[in-house]
């Protein structure tokens, strides 16, 4: 399939600059092949059944962007994308000279890191203080709203732009599907027999990146550091035992439970996935999606598509338009049925 298959046309106004009044209060577009039904997410509870599973990403989002200097004088900003261990760090560096090995980087709040290597697109850095890189971002860093947020993060999106069960920092993006859950929500679920996993994903800035080959047979998917615990594995197989459905709350869960998948029903509970999931892939443990609504030409819009259907996601997403959903991460979400073949 061509890049250009999966563009659609999205008025401005539609893209969520800002979450919801009230965590929740968003809407939700059931789909079902052709089937559509206008809710709101709080109805979510009467799609389920007593035996289902909904699996939760738990990662947490960290302020990985930081700004600064060289030692040289030059302005610099990173992004941090995985935290390696308590002094080093995987960083995307912007400056108007890349930063050579054995340089000196000083960020705001004068917190002194090395850049030792590049791997690839990324630059090695090594901390100099005794402090772990954590708590220098937690610090000193700036919270890393996607690039189609415009305005500069606040108090507000500090609380919103995270789930209400995040646990494990070192994402640098959320998992948006979840940000409409509220405890009230789970508590609500559970007591209707819907039981409530999680696994752990940190999205890295890679999900951000445009697609730019025409043939997306060619693309190469960034890697992602996942983890499902042996508790969750052997809930997620008796639920799969039993009749249950496995319902994955956002793209992100969905992609380690795949991964996890891909020799043997989640054989292979932890690793780095660089999975590319487009139409024709045969999905092998997820059974329905929760999901918010994705970029044109996105790689996420070819895993919706290929778990919905090709002209079931694109006719769903014409009709989100018209009723003027809102999309992306502080948008509205769907809950869309995996298409039968």
């Amino acid at each position: 399939m061509q890049l250009s298959d999966f563009d659609y046309d999205l008025p401005e106004h539609l893209i969520a600059q800002f979450p919801p009044q009230t965590r929740g209060g968003s809407r939700l577009l059931h789909v079902d092949g052709m089937t559509r039904e206008d809710c709101t997410f709080a109805e979510l509870g009467r799609f389920l059944r007593s035996g289902d599973v909904l699996v939760f990403n738990d990662t947490k989002v960290i302020k990985a962007r930081m700004f600064g200097q060289k030692e040289s004088g030059g302005q610099i900003e990173a992004l941090i994308e995985r935290v390696l261990d308590a002094h080093r760090a995987l960083a995307h560096v912007r400056s108007s000279k890349s930063p050579k090995p054995g340089s000196t980087l000083i960020f705001n709040g004068g917190w002194r890191a090395r850049m030792v290597e590049r791997q690839g697109d990324l630059f090695l850095l090594e901390f100099e203080a005794d402090t772990p890189v954590l708590d220098i971002l937690d610090a000193a860093g700036q919270l890393p709203l996607p690039p189609y947020i415009t305005h500069v993060p606040d108090e507000e999106d500090a609380k919103r732009y995270q789930t209400v069960y995040a646990r494990d920092p070192g994402a640098v993006a959320a998992p948006t599907a979840g940000l409409h859950f509220t405890e009230a929500v789970l508590e609500d679920l559970r007591a209707k027999g819907i039981q409530t996993a999680f696994l752990t994903l940190h999205v890295g800035a890679g999900t951000f990146q445009p697609v730019r080959v025409d043939n997306i047979a060619e693309h190469k998917m960034h890697f992602e550091r996942y983890v499902i615990a042996d508790e969750t594995v052997a809930q997620l197989k008796a639920a799969k035992a039993a009749g249950g459905r496995i319902i994955a709350v956002g793209t992100t869960s969905l992609r380690a439970l795949e991964a996890a998948s891909q020799h043997g029903l989640l054989a292979q509970p932890q690793g780095d996935t660089d999975i590319f999931i487009t139409p024709g892939y045969e999905f092998k443990v997820v059974d329905r999606l929760v999901t918010n609504f994705h970029l044109p030409k996105s790689t996420l819009l070819m895993l919706v598509a290929a778990f919905a259907g090709y002209d079931v996601m694109m006719d769903a997403y014409k009709h989100a338009v018209a009723n003027e959903y809102r999309f992306f991460s502080y948008g509205d979400a769907m809950l869309l049925e995996k298409q039968t073949r």
